[in-house]
């Protein structure tokens, strides 16, 4: 058999590294590729390994040109090439925590060990997307790593103090704490009644989070400067602090949420890298209403999250302008509900990943992916209201399901993101045959109708 220049270099590549899962131009190509049946949706599997993850819907999986994803394979960080949808290891290592890409650099940010909230210093990482190369960025004294600043100079972390939470062999005392949303399947949540019966999945996670949530256990959110190695403490508190986020666009601007059920917190919070500026997000009105699993809009604009008022009755996705305190809401009909939303990058679509029965909205018929077109609602009698500029901006939301999802187990969370250009959602689940988070696949959906 005779091999071409390129065929040769490629091979040579692949038996050096020993890493390159789809290399050559006949293997660029999706695992699998089908039309979803009932809503007539292109879908591909991106991912040939069972185990492999997309990263959460808050972090930033792309390169600032759109033209590359990574997600984290089980023999380490991938990337994904979206013209082609061919696969390559860019970094290998099992163990590493891939955390994000950069806003403005072309590199893929990861950690030496996976999340965990005990002291021990770790190294954070730096691989550029197209070379390979790698630099050292960050000695990180304890903590977790969540977010990096829109000019890549900072990254934002929390923080859970020693010794409270560590036990002198450096286990940890809470271990309700381990585990990530960036690993699906990295909380366990199982407790029975007085009477032997099991609670609902989504019963024993919230009795789980109230008791971590009154513990009280110190904690902080830090920045480490990647260009002085200065370590910040930005907010102390014994609340349970988490969701750290900074914005895509403003590099001073954080956001961040005290855990919890959410009717027992004031969840969603902004603050400047200075410390300055602390402000409550949303605040709540009526006995329990919840808002959470916040997110940046991609221009930065906006701060949008899901609302109940009250949890599990009435369901918007809701969003607070940042500059001008403007707020809107999209009302969700409760088989809609999701337990994550995201926009494009236009701001002309959401699109949320569903639920099932047992979650918060009690869905009878909601494991769908869904594709989301905001819907005004015009002034009645085309008389508008006179003092409309103060009140909150009513909407609805046209839906369209994206994929059948009623095989797949939300104990995993799909956590779709849209690909930069909005053709496609990516997103991950194991319902084509295993039903355990170990089958996790990565996923990408058609926004468009297959013809």
């Amino acid at each position: 058999m005779r091999f071409s220049s390129l065929g040769k270099s490629l091979m040579v590549r692949a038996l050096l590294a020993g890493s390159v899962l789809l290399a050559t131009p006949a293997l660029a190509k999706p695992q699998r590729e089908w039309i979803d049946p009932l809503t007539h949706h292109r879908v591909l599997r991106i991912s040939d390994m069972p185990g492999t993850s997309s990263l959460y819907f808050t972090q930033s999986a792309f390169t600032p040109q759109g033209d590359k994803m990574v997600m984290k394979t089980p023999q380490g960080i991938a990337v994904v090439t979206l013209k082609d949808w061919s696969v390559k290891l860019l970094v290998p290592g099992p163990q590493l925590n891939l955390l994000f890409t950069g806003h403005k650099s072309r590199n893929v940010y990861y950690a030496s060990r996976a999340r965990d909230d005990a002291g021990q210093t770790f190294q954070v990482y730096a691989a550029d997307v197209d070379t390979g190369k790698v630099k050292k960025v960050a000695d990180v004294a304890g903590g977790s790593i969540g977010s990096i600043n829109a000019d890549e100079t900072m990254l934002l972390g929390q923080y859970t103090l020693p010794p409270a939470n560590v036990n002198p062999d450096g286990t940890l005392k809470h271990p309700a704490q381990k585990g990530g949303n960036e690993t699906p399947g990295g909380y366990t949540y199982a407790e029975n009644r007085p009477d032997g019966t099991p609670y609902t999945y989504a019963d024993a996670k919230t009795r789980a989070l109230h008791r971590r949530l009154i513990a009280n256990i110190p904690m902080e959110i830090f920045t480490h400067n990647l260009v002085t190695g200065e370590r910040k403490v930005i907010v102390a508190s014994s609340d349970w602090l988490n969701h750290v986020q900074f914005s895509p666009t403003d590099p001073g601007l954080i956001m961040y949420c005290h855990e919890g059920p959410w009717h027992e917190v004031d969840r969603i919070w902004t603050i400047r890298t200075d410390g300055t500026g602390k402000k409550l997000v949303h605040t709540r009105t009526m006995n329990n209403e919840i808002a959470g699993h916040e997110f940046f809009s991609p221009d930065g604009h906006t701060i949008w999250y899901d609302l109940q008022t009250p949890r599990g009755e009435v369901f918007w996705l809701a969003g607070y302008d940042i500059n001008s305190g403007k707020r809107t809401w999209y009302k969700v009909d409760r088989n809609q509900w999701s337990v994550h939303y995201n926009q494009s990058n236009d701001l002309k679509l959401f699109t949320g990943d569903g639920g099932d029965s047992e979650m918060v909205a009690h869905a009878p018929d909601g494991k769908y992916l869904y594709l989301f077109t905001p819907k005004p609602i015009p002034d009645d009698a085309e008389i508008p209201t006179a003092d409309a500029e103060k009140l909150i901006v009513p909407g609805t939301f046209a839906q369209e399901k994206l994929v059948d999802m009623r095989k797949h187990n939300y104990k995993t969370e799909p956590n779709m993101t849209f690909t930069p250009d909005g053709k496609w959602i990516i997103f991950r689940g194991h319902f084509e045959n295993d039903p355990d988070e170990h089958g996790t696949h990565v996923y990408a959906v058609e926004v468009a109708k297959a013809q």
